[in-house]
C-alpha cells in the first residue's frame, strides 16, 4: 500500500522558483511554454513545478486550442495568511508589551535621576563651651 503524499499550500511556496511562477501567472494567464521561457532549468522541471502548484490548487491550467494555459488561483494564499496572521497578533502583543514595560523603566529611571531642588540646610546653634 503506497502512502501518497498530501500536497498544500505551504509546500508550494516553499520553493522560490515556484512562488516566481505564481508571480508570472498572477499577473496574468500563460501558456506552458511561456512560463518555461522564463527560467534556466528544463522544461520538465517547470512541468514538476507545475504540477505541485497545480494539486495545491493554487493554480488551474485550462486548455485554449493546442495550449495549455495556467491561472493562478490566489485565494487559496488566504490559507497562509490567516496562518501568518495568527502569529502577528502574538508578536504584536509581546511587543506592545515590551514597550510599556521599557517605558514604566525609563520614567523610574528618570524618577531616579531627576535632581531634586538644593535643600535647604539648617544653620546649627553653636553650643557655648
Amino acid at each position: 500500500m503506497a502512502i501518497e503524499a498530501r500536497r498544500d499550500v505551504f509546500q508550494a511556496i516553499a520553493d522560490p522558483t515556484r512562488r516566481q511562477i505564481i508571480n508570472l501567472i498572477a499577473r496574468e494567464p500563460m501558456n506552458l511554454n511561456a512560463i518555461a521561457d522564463q527560467f534556466d532549468i528544463s522544461r520538465s522541471a517547470i512541468s514538476q513545478h507545475i504540477k505541485i502548484l497545480t494539486e495545491c490548487g493554487l493554480i488551474t491550467i485550462k486548455q485554449h486550442g493546442r495550449h495549455r494555459y495556467c491561472e493562478a488561483r490566489l485565494e487559496k494564499l488566504n490559507e497562509i495568511s490567516n496562518w501568518v496572521e495568527q502569529y502577528r497578533k502574538f508578536w504584536t502583543q509581546k511587543l506592545d508589551a515590551l514597550e510599556t514595560y521599557l517605558e514604566e523603566l525609563q520614567n523610574k529611571q528618570n524618577k531616579q535621576n531627576q535632581k531634586p531642588g538644593k535643600p535647604v540646610l539648617k544653620k546649627k546653634k553653636k553650643t557655648e563651651k
